[in-house]
């Protein structure tokens, strides 16, 4: 298959030609222009709420712009000839400078396009899309982008850039630009998928199959950045869980407890039903009626001694795991909080307790 610049005709290859001839003259000087904007989304978007994994610029190569302005379309009127998509590329190109920001994960993508629209001092947003090579109304997959195009204000690098483009024109500072926000495994995909598909040095080097391949890997990263994101998201929960000046000094409820639990513990929920009460009797007669304190209680170090020492012959649900946790905990100051009285007769419980504290007795004296 022939490249665009191969397909002209004579007429537009001759108008191609005189804006690449311009664009090799400016392109140093556009340059500087990318390496200013960059540092400056650098410095903007350091430690802030999201910080990128990497932001990175590039100024669109010679053999890239005269490939993007040899594009045609179809004529206004039928049956005339194909015209050029592009014929005044300086006007209407907003990616001659480019700017990637790259994330973890897709909510991050939003935070930060949000970060860089606030700077109105700097950046004028003129247009803000969602680019996606696949999607959910069409079932199928790609690669999710978040598109921005950004005008600079009076910014000096561009000035100079104007002056070597046209040296009569008064120079304002104003450049249109394409700012791309996309998460990492967006983003390698989309390199791979860019370097097979539309930079291949034979174009007749393809075959169905790399398209069901695409499509098939697409479908697997998109299911790891959910678990990805879902994991993040559990993350954050927990560790609200340990902020005394928010989650943490919440108020242990039952509902609480149950919640807490299902974040911390979702493989040890046996229960039948959604009474909580009795977990949040335990932990108030030792006067834990905080969320922090209850996921201090859940450690996992812990839980794996509670373990070792009862060699529980079935996996405890969470009201015997909580109760073995705070015998572990309080011993014989559990006991005598929560089970019956000495002299009542029987005392089951009292029973119960007493042995499961020997155990872990024993159990220590194996550790020392």
């Amino acid at each position: 298959m022939p490249s665009n610049w191969e397909s002209l005709d004579a007429p537009l290859r001759e108008s191609v030609q005189h804006n690449v001839e311009i664009y090799e003259r400016v392109r140093p000087a556009l340059k500087l222009v990318t390496k200013d904007v960059l540092l400056i989304m650098r410095d903007m978007l350091k430690d802030t709420e999201v910080t990128p994994l990497f932001v990175t610029g590039r100024t669109k190569t010679v053999e890239s712009f005269k490939e993007k302005i040899s594009r045609t379309e179809e004529p206004l009127e039928p049956g005339g000839p194909r015209v050029l998509k592009f014929p005044d590329p300086f006007r209407t190109l907003n990616d001659m400078v480019g700017i990637r920001v790259i994330t973890r994960l897709p909510a991050e993508n939003a935070t930060v396009a949000n970060l860089i629209k606030r700077q109105r001092q700097l950046f004028d947003c003129r247009g803000d899309r969602e680019k996606d090579i696949g999607s959910i109304e069409s079932g199928t997959y790609g690669y999710s982008s978040r598109h921005l195009i950004l005008r600079t204000i009076q910014n000096e690098a561009v000035k100079e850039y104007q002056q070597v483009f046209n040296p009569d024109a008064q120079p304002n500072g104003s450049y249109f630009f394409e700012c791309q926000i996309r998460t990492i495994f967006a983003h390698a995909w989309s390199e791979i998928e860019h370097d097979i598909r539309f930079k291949a040095e034979d174009p007749r080097a393809w075959t169905p199959h790399f398209d069901r391949q695409f499509t098939a890997t697409a479908a697997m990263l998109e299911t790891v950045e959910t678990a990805f994101a879902d994991l993040h998201e559990r993350y954050e929960e927990v560790r609200s869980f340990w902020d005394m000046d928010g989650e943490g000094a919440a108020p242990l409820t039952p509902n609480r407890i149950r919640d807490v639990w299902r974040t911390l513990l979702p493989h040890v929920d046996r229960k039948v039903d959604d009474d909580w009460g009795w977990a949040a009797e335990l932990l108030a007669a030792h006067g834990l009626n905080q969320t922090m304190q209850l996921a201090g209680l859940l450690s996992a170090n812990r839980i794996t001694e509670v373990r070792k020492a009862l060699d529980h012959r079935y996996s405890p649900g969470p009201d015997r795991l909580l109760d073995d946790l705070l015998l572990w905990q309080y011993g014989k100051k559990h006991i005598e909080l929560t089970a019956e009285a000495p002299d009542v007769v029987p005392h089951p419980r009292r029973d119960s307790l007493m042995r499961r504290l020997k155990q872990i007795e024993r159990y220590r004296l194996t550790k020392k």
